[in-house]
């Protein structure tokens, strides 16, 4: 039996999983809801099983369309990457690579790095997005992106990891502080300062929550900011104190009343890696991307 599972089919399942109705799929992929509707019943009689569970107020993916959704998001991603490895060979282009990287990555060695992979392979189209290290191997997994740059020491499921760059976190303090001009310290002797801490989720935030944990004490959080320069610019009001890396934040400390503190804890040391799917052989421009970065 020829089951009609083909890539417009599974572009219908997917946007109908996403928006919660077939006619919205429809509109969004302007194609008559008749013609979308007729698609799903077709590959639902022809594997024998049901991929949405219908009602009046929409659709909602049964556990095997769950399955197919999950996979489909993977093979048309790979669709959608040769569709436009293919155009950009048409334009005389080389390769397209898409990165994901964390704030540190991005701060810290990819705008030099990005300048001098453009100066060299000017042929090759890098797309760069910011996410939390934590998001980063599901984007991988899904087919979303080619590699990532991660602060992570242990490789998820389905993850490769290689050593790529080192930072060094520090103790920021209002210029004045206390603490400023102390010792390299342990962040246990910082636990009693309210903390200006960046939002939940991210690499950082997890590894000061889990460090005042081991210590028996609770991280003081006065407040979460989404970026480096807004830690920043609060703890120089003398609103609390903050972890962050010492090579992120140069601009910070040259222009506001900031002072660093070293921090003698083993995890202040970090190393960033990047993050490949395992079992994917990377195309020849993620390869030459993955040799620029490891390039010191």
């Amino acid at each position: 039996m020829n089951e009609p599972l083909d890539l417009a089919t599974l572009r219908v399942i997917v946007a109908a999983a996403e928006l919660g109705s077939i006619s919205a799929a429809g509109d969004r992929l302007q194609l008559a809801v008749a013609a979308a509707s007729t698609r799903i019943t077709a590959l639902e009689e022809a594997l024998g099983l049901r991929v949405f569970e219908r009602s009046t107020r929409g659709v909602r993916l049964t556990p095997a369309g769950q399955m197919l959704v999950r996979r489909g998001r993977e093979i048309l991603a790979d669709a959608d990457r040769l569709s436009v490895d293919l155009h950009d060979y048409a334009k005389g282009l080389q390769g397209h690579v898409r990165l994901v990287a964390n704030t540190s990555a991005m701060l810290e060695v990819l705008p030099a790095k990005l300048d001098g992979m453009a100066r060299e392979h000017p042929l090759i189209r890098v797309d760069v997005a910011e996410y939390g290290s934590h998001d980063i191997p599901l984007l991988l997994l899904e087919g979303r992106a080619d590699l990532g740059i991660v602060d992570m020491a242990h490789a998820p499921h389905g993850i490769t990891l290689t050593e790529c760059f080192s930072d060094t976190l520090v103790l920021v303090v209002p210029a004045g502080h206390a603490l400023a001009g102390a010792q390299p310290l342990s962040l246990t002797e910082a636990l009693e300062e309210d903390f200006i801490a960046l939002h939940d989720g991210t690499a950082l935030s997890s590894r000061l929550m889990r460090s005042a944990s081991q210590a028996g004490k609770a991280l003081k959080v006065r407040m979460q900011m989404r970026s480096f320069d807004a830690v920043c610019r609060m703890v120089a009001g003398g609103l609390g104190v903050a972890v962050l890396p010492l090579q992120a934040i140069g601009p910070q400390l040259a222009s506001l009343p900031l002072a660093v503190v070293g921090l003698d804890d083993p995890w202040a040391a970090r190393t960033h890696r990047i993050a490949l799917r395992s079992g994917v052989e990377p195309a020849p421009a993620t390869l030459t991307l993955i040799d620029f970065l490891l390039r010191t």
